[in-house]
Protein backbone atom coordinates (compact mmCIF):
# COMPACT_ATOMS: atom_id res chain seq x y z
CA UNK A 1 0.00 0.00 0.00
CA UNK A 2 1.24 3.74 -0.83
CA UNK A 3 2.00 5.69 1.95
CA UNK A 4 1.48 9.95 1.96
CA UNK A 5 5.61 11.15 3.10
CA UNK A 6 4.67 14.21 5.12
CA UNK A 7 5.99 17.64 3.86
CA UNK A 8 8.86 19.11 6.26
CA UNK A 9 7.20 21.90 7.61
CA UNK A 10 10.76 23.62 8.42
CA UNK A 11 11.40 24.16 4.50
CA UNK A 12 9.41 26.79 2.58
CA UNK A 13 6.67 24.87 0.21
CA UNK A 14 7.85 23.81 -3.33
CA UNK A 15 5.73 25.59 -6.12
CA UNK A 16 4.23 23.05 -8.93
CA UNK A 17 3.17 23.97 -12.28
CA UNK A 18 0.31 21.48 -13.31
CA UNK A 19 -0.99 21.73 -16.92
CA UNK A 20 -3.76 19.47 -17.86
CA UNK A 21 -7.08 19.79 -19.83
CA UNK A 22 -8.59 16.81 -17.90
CA UNK A 23 -10.06 18.36 -15.00
CA UNK A 24 -10.73 15.45 -13.11
CA UNK A 25 -6.56 14.65 -13.62
CA UNK A 26 -5.99 17.75 -12.81
CA UNK A 27 -7.95 17.89 -9.42
CA UNK A 28 -6.33 14.64 -8.94
CA UNK A 29 -3.39 15.67 -9.16
CA UNK A 30 -3.45 18.80 -7.43
CA UNK A 31 -5.00 17.07 -4.35
CA UNK A 32 -1.97 14.16 -4.58
CA UNK A 33 0.71 16.75 -4.82
CA UNK A 34 -0.53 19.28 -1.48
CA UNK A 35 -0.67 15.96 0.61
CA UNK A 36 2.79 15.93 -0.01
CA UNK A 37 2.77 19.30 1.16
CA UNK A 38 3.62 21.56 -2.43
CA UNK A 39 1.99 24.47 -3.49
CA UNK A 40 0.26 23.82 -6.99
CA UNK A 41 -0.64 26.34 -10.19
CA UNK A 42 -3.01 24.41 -12.41
CA UNK A 43 -3.97 25.30 -15.69
CA UNK A 44 -5.63 23.78 -18.93
CA UNK A 45 -3.34 24.11 -21.07
CA UNK A 46 0.40 24.67 -22.42
CA UNK A 47 -0.49 29.08 -23.67
CA UNK A 48 -1.57 29.05 -19.93
CA UNK A 49 1.65 27.54 -17.99
CA UNK A 50 3.91 29.15 -20.55
CA UNK A 51 3.28 32.74 -19.55
CA UNK A 52 3.09 31.41 -15.33
CA UNK A 53 6.81 30.54 -16.08
CA UNK A 54 8.98 32.19 -13.38
CA UNK A 55 12.21 31.20 -11.21
CA UNK A 56 10.13 29.84 -8.01
CA UNK A 57 8.50 27.28 -9.87
CA UNK A 58 10.34 24.04 -8.89
CA UNK A 59 8.51 21.19 -11.56
CA UNK A 60 6.57 21.49 -14.01
CA UNK A 61 4.35 18.38 -15.01
CA UNK A 62 2.87 18.61 -18.05
CA UNK A 63 -0.20 16.30 -20.06
CA UNK A 64 0.75 15.67 -23.72
CA UNK A 65 -2.24 16.01 -25.77
CA UNK A 66 -3.40 19.48 -24.86
CA UNK A 67 -6.15 21.77 -27.16
CA UNK A 68 -4.39 24.95 -28.24
CA UNK A 69 -0.62 24.30 -27.10
CA UNK A 70 0.40 20.84 -26.70
CA UNK A 71 2.79 19.78 -24.12
CA UNK A 72 5.38 18.85 -27.01
CA UNK A 73 4.80 22.42 -28.00
CA UNK A 74 5.23 23.92 -24.00
CA UNK A 75 8.67 22.09 -23.61
CA UNK A 76 10.16 23.40 -27.16
CA UNK A 77 8.61 27.08 -26.12
CA UNK A 78 10.63 26.56 -22.76
CA UNK A 79 13.98 25.64 -24.17
CA UNK A 80 13.54 28.76 -26.17
CA UNK A 81 13.34 30.86 -23.37
CA UNK A 82 16.12 28.73 -21.48
CA UNK A 83 14.69 27.54 -18.70
CA UNK A 84 16.32 25.44 -16.68
CA UNK A 85 12.80 23.73 -14.61
CA UNK A 86 12.67 20.03 -14.74
CA UNK A 87 9.52 18.85 -16.48
CA UNK A 88 7.76 15.88 -16.13
CA UNK A 89 5.15 14.96 -18.38
CA UNK A 90 1.83 12.76 -18.06
CA UNK A 91 1.34 9.62 -20.56
CA UNK A 92 -1.35 7.59 -20.83
CA UNK A 93 -0.99 4.12 -20.96
CA UNK A 94 0.25 2.78 -24.02
CA UNK A 95 1.83 5.98 -25.04
CA UNK A 96 5.45 5.24 -24.48
CA UNK A 97 6.75 6.83 -27.79
CA UNK A 98 5.57 9.58 -26.62
CA UNK A 99 7.65 9.30 -23.24
CA UNK A 100 10.35 8.71 -25.31
CA UNK A 101 9.82 12.25 -27.50
CA UNK A 102 9.72 13.86 -24.48
CA UNK A 103 13.10 12.42 -23.05
CA UNK A 104 14.36 13.72 -26.54
CA UNK A 105 12.88 17.04 -26.15
CA UNK A 106 14.35 17.13 -23.00
CA UNK A 107 11.92 16.17 -20.52
CA UNK A 108 13.51 15.12 -16.82
CA UNK A 109 11.34 12.37 -16.49
CA UNK A 110 7.85 10.76 -17.46
CA UNK A 111 4.47 9.54 -14.99
CA UNK A 112 1.83 7.25 -16.42
CA UNK A 113 -1.22 7.93 -15.62
CA UNK A 114 -3.58 6.93 -13.93
CA UNK A 115 -1.59 7.21 -10.79
CA UNK A 116 -1.30 4.45 -8.99
CA UNK A 117 1.86 4.12 -7.27
CA UNK A 118 2.06 7.49 -5.41
CA UNK A 119 5.60 6.09 -3.08
CA UNK A 120 7.05 6.03 -7.25
CA UNK A 121 4.99 9.57 -8.20
CA UNK A 122 6.38 11.10 -4.86
CA UNK A 123 10.09 10.01 -5.98
CA UNK A 124 9.90 11.30 -9.26
CA UNK A 125 8.57 14.62 -7.74
CA UNK A 126 11.05 15.01 -5.37
CA UNK A 127 13.94 14.24 -7.80
CA UNK A 128 13.02 16.82 -9.93
CA UNK A 129 12.76 18.94 -7.17
CA UNK A 130 15.92 18.01 -5.99
CA UNK A 131 17.65 18.70 -9.70
CA UNK A 132 15.88 22.65 -9.58
CA UNK A 133 17.51 23.51 -6.00
CA UNK A 134 20.90 22.19 -7.41
CA UNK A 135 20.57 24.26 -10.34
CA UNK A 136 19.40 27.09 -8.07
CA UNK A 137 22.26 26.21 -5.83
CA UNK A 138 24.71 26.14 -8.97
CA UNK A 139 23.67 29.76 -10.42
CA UNK A 140 23.64 31.47 -6.98
CA UNK A 141 27.06 29.83 -6.19
CA UNK A 142 28.27 31.43 -9.77
CA UNK A 143 26.41 34.54 -9.06
CA UNK A 144 28.91 34.68 -6.30
CA UNK A 145 31.57 33.60 -7.72
CA UNK A 146 31.30 35.98 -10.62
CA UNK A 147 30.26 38.67 -8.40
CA UNK A 148 33.40 38.27 -6.16
CA UNK A 149 35.36 37.92 -9.03
CA UNK A 150 34.50 41.19 -10.28
CA UNK A 151 34.50 42.69 -6.62
CA UNK A 152 38.65 41.37 -6.23
CA UNK A 153 39.30 42.11 -10.01
CA UNK A 154 37.64 46.25 -9.32
CA UNK A 155 39.86 46.10 -6.04
CA UNK A 156 43.44 44.86 -7.60
CA UNK A 157 42.43 47.53 -10.61
CA UNK A 158 42.23 49.92 -7.55
CA UNK A 159 45.33 48.84 -6.38
CA UNK A 160 47.18 48.58 -9.43
CA UNK A 161 46.26 52.14 -10.30
CA UNK A 162 47.69 53.21 -6.85
CA UNK A 163 50.78 51.34 -7.73
CA UNK A 164 51.06 52.86 -10.71
CA UNK A 165 51.35 56.78 -9.53
CA UNK A 166 53.60 55.10 -6.92
CA UNK A 167 55.70 54.08 -9.80
CA UNK A 168 55.58 57.12 -11.14
CA UNK A 169 56.09 59.44 -8.46
CA UNK A 170 59.36 57.06 -7.47
CA UNK A 171 60.05 57.83 -11.01
CA UNK A 172 59.81 61.38 -11.42
CA UNK A 173 61.09 61.77 -7.64
CA UNK A 174 64.31 60.02 -8.84
CA UNK A 175 65.05 61.45 -12.47
CA UNK A 176 64.45 65.09 -10.54
CA UNK A 177 67.06 64.23 -7.58
CA UNK A 178 69.57 63.68 -10.69
CA UNK A 179 68.51 66.28 -12.47
CA UNK A 180 69.44 68.16 -9.34
CA UNK A 181 72.61 66.96 -8.98
CA UNK A 182 73.36 67.79 -12.72
CA UNK A 183 71.97 71.50 -12.19
CA UNK A 184 74.19 71.74 -9.20
CA UNK A 185 77.44 70.24 -10.80
CA UNK A 186 76.68 73.26 -14.03
CA UNK A 187 76.28 76.10 -12.09
CA UNK A 188 79.38 75.60 -10.51
CA UNK A 189 81.21 76.30 -13.94
CA UNK A 190 79.83 80.11 -15.34
CA UNK A 191 80.42 78.35 -18.85
CA UNK A 192 78.62 74.97 -18.43
CA UNK A 193 75.68 76.63 -16.73
CA UNK A 194 72.53 76.23 -18.76
CA UNK A 195 73.82 73.88 -20.86
CA UNK A 196 71.38 71.11 -20.28
CA UNK A 197 68.15 73.16 -19.87
CA UNK A 198 69.41 74.30 -23.86
CA UNK A 199 70.48 71.25 -24.91
CA UNK A 200 66.89 69.56 -24.20
CA UNK A 201 65.03 72.61 -25.92
CA UNK A 202 66.61 71.71 -28.82
CA UNK A 203 66.25 68.34 -28.96
CA UNK A 204 62.26 69.01 -27.93
CA UNK A 205 62.08 71.12 -31.11
CA UNK A 206 63.73 68.94 -33.37
CA UNK A 207 61.82 65.74 -32.15
CA UNK A 208 58.83 67.79 -33.08
CA UNK A 209 60.10 68.81 -36.03
CA UNK A 210 60.54 65.22 -37.48
CA UNK A 211 57.51 64.11 -36.14
CA UNK A 212 57.95 61.62 -33.60
CA UNK A 213 55.37 60.34 -31.08
CA UNK A 214 54.95 61.89 -27.72
CA UNK A 215 56.40 58.71 -25.81
CA UNK A 216 59.87 59.34 -27.80
CA UNK A 217 59.55 63.22 -26.92
CA UNK A 218 59.64 61.81 -23.21
CA UNK A 219 62.30 59.59 -23.41
CA UNK A 220 64.33 62.39 -25.28
CA UNK A 221 63.63 64.94 -22.86
CA UNK A 222 64.74 62.64 -20.13
CA UNK A 223 67.83 61.38 -21.81
CA UNK A 224 69.03 65.25 -22.43
CA UNK A 225 68.35 66.13 -18.70
CA UNK A 226 70.41 63.15 -17.52
CA UNK A 227 73.20 63.37 -20.61
CA UNK A 228 75.76 64.94 -18.52
CA UNK A 229 75.03 62.96 -15.39
CA UNK A 230 78.37 61.03 -15.74
CA UNK A 231 80.30 64.52 -15.10
CA UNK A 232 79.30 64.34 -11.50
CA UNK A 233 82.44 61.88 -10.69
CA UNK A 234 85.06 63.76 -12.70
CA UNK A 235 87.18 66.42 -11.60
CA UNK A 236 85.34 69.66 -11.90
CA UNK A 237 88.56 71.51 -12.54
CA UNK A 238 89.68 69.20 -15.29
CA UNK A 239 86.90 70.25 -17.21
CA UNK A 240 86.43 73.85 -16.29
CA UNK A 241 90.75 73.57 -17.03
CA UNK A 242 91.37 76.64 -19.61
CA UNK A 243 93.01 75.17 -22.96
CA UNK A 244 93.53 71.85 -24.28
CA UNK A 245 92.97 68.84 -21.68
CA UNK A 246 95.87 66.48 -21.45
CA UNK A 247 96.14 62.93 -22.99
CA UNK A 248 94.66 61.27 -19.22
CA UNK A 249 92.40 64.12 -18.67
CA UNK A 250 90.97 63.61 -22.10
CA UNK A 251 90.19 59.61 -21.28
CA UNK A 252 89.21 60.77 -18.16
CA UNK A 253 86.50 62.91 -19.44
CA UNK A 254 85.46 60.50 -21.88
CA UNK A 255 84.27 58.16 -19.96
CA UNK A 256 81.31 60.24 -18.35
CA UNK A 257 78.65 58.96 -21.14
CA UNK A 258 79.61 55.03 -19.73
CA UNK A 259 79.89 56.50 -16.14
CA UNK A 260 76.37 58.13 -16.64
CA UNK A 261 74.61 54.86 -18.04
CA UNK A 262 75.79 52.98 -15.30
CA UNK A 263 74.04 55.94 -12.45
CA UNK A 264 71.24 55.40 -13.90
CA UNK A 265 71.47 51.32 -14.53
CA UNK A 266 69.26 50.49 -11.21
CA UNK A 267 66.58 52.56 -12.35
CA UNK A 268 64.98 50.16 -15.11
CA UNK A 269 62.43 52.38 -16.43
CA UNK A 270 65.23 54.83 -17.84
CA UNK A 271 66.58 51.94 -20.30
CA UNK A 272 65.98 53.78 -23.25
CA UNK A 273 67.19 57.02 -21.84
CA UNK A 274 70.38 54.94 -20.55
CA UNK A 275 71.42 54.36 -24.37
CA UNK A 276 71.03 57.42 -25.59
CA UNK A 277 73.37 58.47 -22.36
CA UNK A 278 75.66 56.18 -23.21
CA UNK A 279 75.64 56.96 -27.01
CA UNK A 280 75.47 60.74 -27.03
CA UNK A 281 78.77 61.30 -28.34
CA UNK A 282 79.11 59.01 -30.84
CA UNK A 283 79.58 59.11 -34.62
CA UNK A 284 78.30 58.10 -37.79
CA UNK A 285 81.59 57.41 -39.41
CA UNK A 286 82.46 55.02 -35.86
CA UNK A 287 85.38 57.59 -34.52
CA UNK A 288 83.11 58.29 -31.81
CA UNK A 289 83.04 56.84 -28.14
CA UNK A 290 82.73 54.72 -26.34
CA UNK A 291 81.59 51.87 -28.69
CA UNK A 292 82.50 53.10 -31.85
CA UNK A 293 79.11 52.47 -33.49
CA UNK A 294 78.52 52.99 -36.97
CA UNK A 295 75.67 54.65 -39.22
CA UNK A 296 72.10 53.18 -38.15
CA UNK A 297 74.12 51.09 -34.99
CA UNK A 298 73.04 54.78 -33.32
CA UNK A 299 69.48 55.43 -32.91
CA UNK A 300 67.62 58.17 -34.25
CA UNK A 301 66.60 60.03 -30.77
CA UNK A 302 71.13 59.69 -29.92
CA UNK A 303 71.19 61.44 -33.05
CA UNK A 304 69.41 64.52 -32.05
CA UNK A 305 70.83 64.40 -28.90
CA UNK A 306 74.43 64.62 -30.53
CA UNK A 307 73.32 67.56 -32.75
CA UNK A 308 71.84 69.56 -29.96
CA UNK A 309 74.71 69.33 -27.68
CA UNK A 310 77.43 69.68 -30.21
CA UNK A 311 75.46 73.18 -31.35
CA UNK A 312 75.41 74.30 -27.92
CA UNK A 313 78.56 73.57 -27.31
CA UNK A 314 79.64 75.37 -30.64
CA UNK A 315 78.07 78.37 -29.65
CA UNK A 316 78.33 78.75 -26.07
CA UNK A 317 81.11 80.34 -24.28
CA UNK A 318 84.01 78.44 -23.09
CA UNK A 319 86.90 79.25 -20.81
CA UNK A 320 88.87 77.36 -23.82
CA UNK A 321 87.56 78.84 -26.80
CA UNK A 322 85.52 81.38 -28.20
CA UNK A 323 81.96 80.40 -29.06
CA UNK A 324 80.69 80.38 -32.68
CA UNK A 325 77.40 82.23 -34.37
CA UNK A 326 74.64 80.06 -34.78
CA UNK A 327 74.81 80.29 -38.67
CA UNK A 328 78.51 79.27 -38.16
CA UNK A 329 77.37 76.45 -35.77
CA UNK A 330 74.92 75.28 -38.21
CA UNK A 331 77.52 75.17 -40.79
CA UNK A 332 79.90 73.73 -38.93
CA UNK A 333 76.87 70.58 -38.67
CA UNK A 334 76.63 70.54 -42.43
CA UNK A 335 79.90 70.53 -42.77
CA UNK A 336 80.01 66.95 -40.50
CA UNK A 337 77.02 65.56 -41.70
CA UNK A 338 77.06 61.63 -42.85
CA UNK A 339 80.82 61.59 -40.49
CA UNK A 340 79.66 62.81 -37.29
CA UNK A 341 76.25 64.30 -37.46
CA UNK A 342 72.62 62.55 -39.39
CA UNK A 343 72.06 64.98 -42.81
CA UNK A 344 68.27 64.69 -42.17
CA UNK A 345 68.27 65.69 -38.63
CA UNK A 346 71.03 68.13 -39.09
CA UNK A 347 68.38 69.82 -41.69
CA UNK A 348 65.85 69.61 -39.92
CA UNK A 349 67.15 71.57 -36.75
CA UNK A 350 68.56 74.03 -39.96
CA UNK A 351 65.33 74.48 -41.00
CA UNK A 352 63.40 75.39 -37.21
CA UNK A 353 66.65 77.79 -36.74
CA UNK A 354 65.89 79.57 -39.91
CA UNK A 355 62.56 79.86 -38.92
CA UNK A 356 63.15 81.26 -35.77
CA UNK A 357 65.50 83.85 -37.19
CA UNK A 358 62.93 85.06 -39.52
CA UNK A 359 60.16 85.32 -37.23
CA UNK A 360 62.71 87.78 -34.77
Amino acid sequence: MSSIRPHNSSLPPTKILLADDDSLVRDAVVKILELFGHQVIAVDDGRAALNLVSDDIDTIILDINMPGMNGFETIKALNEKKSDIPVLFLTGAGSMEFAVKAINLGAYDFISKPIEDLDLFDVKIRRAIEKKMFLRREKTYKENLENEVRKKTKELAEKNLLLEKYSHHLEVSSVNTIITLNTALEEKDQYTAGHTKRVTEYSKIIGMAMGLPREDIDVLTRACQLHDIGKLVIDVSCIQKPGPLSDEEWILVKKHPEIGENIIKPLNFLEREGEIVRHHHERLDGQGYPDGLVGDQINLLTKIVTVADSFDAMTSKRSYKINMSKDEAVAELRAHCNTQFDPLVVESFAYILSRSAAKS
